[in-house]
């Protein structure tokens, strides 16, 4: 960790010429990975990363450099050599340090950095035999575990001195299922910001491998998808990650603000069915994508993105609000030091209505019901998505019927908003890893069971 003087150096060094803003972050991790494949343990992996980010702007536009030296040299040569973009008379902005803001927002009561490896690989081989013992038809199982105690510091020359810290674990599960002409995979991953208190008290680790196994026994014995347009109803918790990809990415300011957005200039106008209220909020207690500061030091908060169909507001982070004219949300974020940051979402879902599930079900007479969600593409800027169904069922008659496999829902971001004609009470939400300029992040996504008047349904099996 750098002392306070020093800080102030390196930020009073960055703006030695005609820059305006300058920022640093420090991060001090702590993390370990390991991984079970064929009731074998792989790799068990400590590491240790430490390293230090200054970025030196004027008005949006901004530099970025990083080192991992700690040495006071070093870092003020970093931060003249960025300053040197900025060529021109200095401003004369002194910078003056407010007092170490210190987070203790999402208490953790067992620091996974305190925890045995052996007690962790331990989680790896209750899964493989948990899943295993579902049923004969699993053949492979593979699992990975993942905990982090992140300290990140934070300052800039508006006077921001913060400190946080992040605790994240996780355990991922993949079940194949295969007989004599099929092989099918089966996935959950549950995670939190928690420490190890997460597999001691909250989640179960054998109930997560069987629903891995459960979900690849029902692909392996599910039909062939047909295809056609029709209603398709999407689950809670990991089906929100379609309007995170869809829909989520074309509210952040990194493509709005260049008018690479689908939604960009639309703030106030109605983008999404009456029905439809979505948020983006990064306070939630223990939630995988919260943090008491966003990575350019501002306090997280709650961002109510569309309100009743109407778009309210944008994901927007502190430079990106000057190219906007409009104000940050608190939305920075990146992946380590090595990154500068950018608008991102936290935990983003779609919010509650007020129908149950069977009454979803029950008023659809024929369509799709999506119960897991798998991986997808997405253009943000005309929010074209192409998404895998992990697990799926017919609906006739008001009723769930046979399950079917290789379902793809093929659409437009905007489009699916606006025929959303049904959303449920249950919201549920679930862990995932984005990808973006800044990194890869944890981030939530989640909704409660909604329903899409009509979309287009990719299989192999003509429509009936």
């Amino acid at each position: 960790m750098l002392d306070k003087v020093l800080i102030t150096k390196i930020l009073q060094q960055a703006l030695s010429t005609n820059a305006d803003f300058a920022e640093v972050f420090i991060e001090d991790k702590f993390q370990t990975n390991a991984s079970l494949l064929a009731s074998k343990i792989q790799q068990v992996n400590n590491s240790k990363v430490f390293g230090i980010g200054v970025r030196v702007a004027r008005g949006y536009q901004s530099v970025y450099g990083y080192t991992n030296s700690p040495k006071e040299t070093d870092l003020l040569k970093l931060a003249n050599d960025l300053a040197q973009s900025f060529p021109g008379e200095k401003q004369g902005i002194t910078v003056e340090l407010k007092e170490l803001q210190v987070a203790n927002v999402h208490k953790i009561k067992y620091l996974p950095s305190e925890v045995s490896i052996d007690e962790k690989v331990a989680l790896l081989r209750r899964a493989d035999v948990a899943a295993r013992e579902y049923s004969d038809e699993i053949n492979q199982v593979s699992a990975n575990y993942q905990d982090y105690v992140q300290n990140v510091w934070i300052a800039n020359s508006e006077g921001t001195y913060v400190q946080d810290r992040r605790v994240r674990t996780r355990m991922s599960i993949a079940a194949i299922a295969a007989n004599e002409t099929s092989k099918q995979t089966g996935f959950d991953g549950p995670g939190g910001f928690y420490g190890f208190e997460l597999f001691k008290e909250i989640m179960s680790v054998e109930d997560s491998a069987r629903e891995a196994a459960r979900i690849a026994i029902a692909n392996l014995h599910a039909e062939e998808c047909p295809s056609g347009k029709m209603p398709v109803i999407i689950d809670n918790g990991f089906g929100g990650v379609i309007f995170h990809e869809a829909c989520g990415h074309s509210l952040e300011a990194t493509s709005v603000a260049k008018g690479a957005s689908v939604f960009s200039g639309k703030k106030g106008e109605i983008i999404a069915s009456p029905l439809v209220t979505a948020i983006d909020d990064g306070t939630i207690p223990n939630a995988w994508g919260s943090a008491a500061f966003d990575d350019e030091g501002n306090p997280q908060i709650k961002r109510v993105l569309i309100k009743d169909g109407v778009l309210n507001s944008y994901m927007i982070d502190k430079l990106n609000a000057k190219r906007m004219n409009d104000l940050p949300t608190n939305s920075g974020r990146r992946e380590s030091y090595r990154y500068e940051p950018t608008s991102r979402m936290t935990n983003t879902y779609i919010d509650n209505g007020t129908s149950t599930f069977d009454e979803i079900i029950a008023a659809t007479e024929y369509g799709l019901y999506c119960k897991k969600m798998g991986g997808g593409s997405v253009n943000p800027a005309s929010g074209d998505f192409n998404f895998s169904v992990g697990e799926g069922y017919m609906v006739r008659n008001g009723k769930i019927a046979e399950a079917v496999k290789g379902a793809t829902l093929v659409g437009t971001g905007s489009q699916a908003l606006l025929k959303v004609d049904m959303v449920g009470n249950n919201l549920l939400r679930a862990q995932g890893m984005c990808g973006s300029a800044s990194g890869s992040i944890p981030t939530d996504v989640g909704q409660p069971t909604i329903r899409v008047s009509e979309m287009t349904v990719g299989g192999r099996k003509a429509a009936n």
